[in-house]
């Protein structure tokens, strides 16, 4: 948090509302792909201890499994719910979340959502109403037995968000194979609450979107390693880190509000441009055959997928989106020295948002401390990246 408390005094707070648990405490699994350290004490520790985030939204919280070691944790630790939703640890607000997969006739492959329930019994309900539509509640990110808008009014039910997760990758999302063109195909339209850019698209991209302009637009990490909480976040203005604040947030009421998003640009993120499903080079979408391997199938990127569904020039205004890029993007930055940062300045949020440039050079050299400023300016050239591999970073 960067100023404010539990006062009703207006403060601002970062939150990551997107982080998959890997394994339960007794170690089961539970995001697959999810590294085994990303347990939910270990969520908590490094958003509070390392990151410096104050909301996390876990989206696993619906597996019965983590729900009990979640309770355990509260009566052990002292933990309590929020009488305005989410549970404060002391040092970090938890939001009980859970990505689903929406799979029905009107879409064209499966489609990825986000459900907030605001306290431990709305999402233990949930989860029971859950665990009658899937084949197995106890793992992420599973299909639904039911259409798009059941599923909404379900989460509607019980006070929840409902947000369409990272919308514009080429699997798994409402944009990449989900619509042909619109949203409603799907879904409610006044039944979502926000939309989450997901690694791959700014503001600008997202509103050649005429039909997303009445959302207010997320940036969060979809973390499967302790390491990737936070590489994207937002910075959110409420008088307390609770889920009924960060509702109004969305909302931009009584003064509550997304300060700004800060997000990778989106030529980091793994599927910007059109590549060879072969060879991953390069290809124009266009094109009938990679120009360097003759492979005749490419992976649409989201730059050329946006371009498909253009229907507007401008957007409304909207927060700054902000080219933030995470201390593991810098070129030269190892373990050591990512180590002397954090044991200087605490937290990763006070090293990209605090320290002066003159600090930083006296903690790591000065070196990498005119590439982590210039990388919170944007004013780092940036390798596209696409067909599942990141981009990468270099120094103009």
């Amino acid at each position: 948090m960067t100023n404010g408390k539990n006062d009703g005094v207006l403060g601002r707070y970062y939150a990551d509302l997107h982080i998959h648990i890997g394994r339960t405490a007794s170690g089961r699994p539970v995001k697959i792909t999810g590294a085994r350290t990303l347990t939910l004490a270990n969520i908590l520790h490094e958003a509070a201890h390392v990151k410096g985030i104050d909301l996390v939204g876990v989206i696993d919280s619906h597996v019965p499994e983590v729900l009990d070691e979640l309770e355990r944790a509260m009566d052990e630790h002292g933990w309590c719910e929020h009488r305005e939703g989410g549970i404060s640890t002391g040092k970090v607000t938890l939001l009980l979340g859970s990505e689903i997969e929406v799979y029905d006739d009107r879409c064209h492959g499966p489609i990825h959502v986000l459900a907030f329930l605001p306290t431990v019994q709305a999402m233990r309900a949930f989860s029971a109403w859950l665990g009658k539509r899937v084949k197995n509640v106890s793992l992420s990110s599973q299909r639904i037995y039911a259409s798009g808008r059941e599923l909404q009014a379900a989460v509607k039910e019980w006070g929840g968000w409902f947000i369409p997760a990272h919308a514009f990758t080429p699997f798994k999302s409402l944009y990449g194979k989900g619509v042909e063109r619109s949203l409603t195909e799907v879904f409610d339209p006044d039944q979502i609450d926000a939309i989450e850019l997901g690694l791959s698209a700014d503001t600008s991209m997202a509103d050649q979107i005429a039909e997303l302009h009445r959302y207010p637009y997320l940036t969060n990490s979809d973390a499967h390693s302790l390491r990737k909480i936070a590489r994207e976040y937002e910075q959110v203005q409420l008088a307390a880190p609770t889920f009924a604040e960060l509702e109004k947030a969305f909302r931009n009421e009584d003064g509550r509000t997304i300060i700004a998003n800060y997000g990778l640009n989106p030529k980091l993120g793994k599927y910007h441009r059109t590549v060879c499903e072969g060879c991953l080079t390069p290809v124009s979408p266009e094109a009938e055959r990679c120009p360097a391997c003759g492979h005749h199938r490419f992976i649409k990127g989201v730059s050329d997928r946006l371009k498909e569904l253009k229907t507007a020039e401008h957007g409304p205004k909207r927060p700054p989106y902000v080219y933030q890029v995470p201390l593991e993007f810098i070129p030269g930055l190892g373990l050591k020295s990512y180590e002397k940062l954090l044991s200087r300045f605490g937290t990763e949020m006070r090293v990209l948002h605090e320290a002066t440039e003159e600090e930083i050079a006296e903690t790591v050299g000065q070196k990498l401390a005119r590439l982590i400023v210039l990388a919170r300016s944007g004013a780092l050239a940036i390798e596209a990246g696409g067909g599942g591999k990141y981009g990468k970073v270099q120094e103009k």
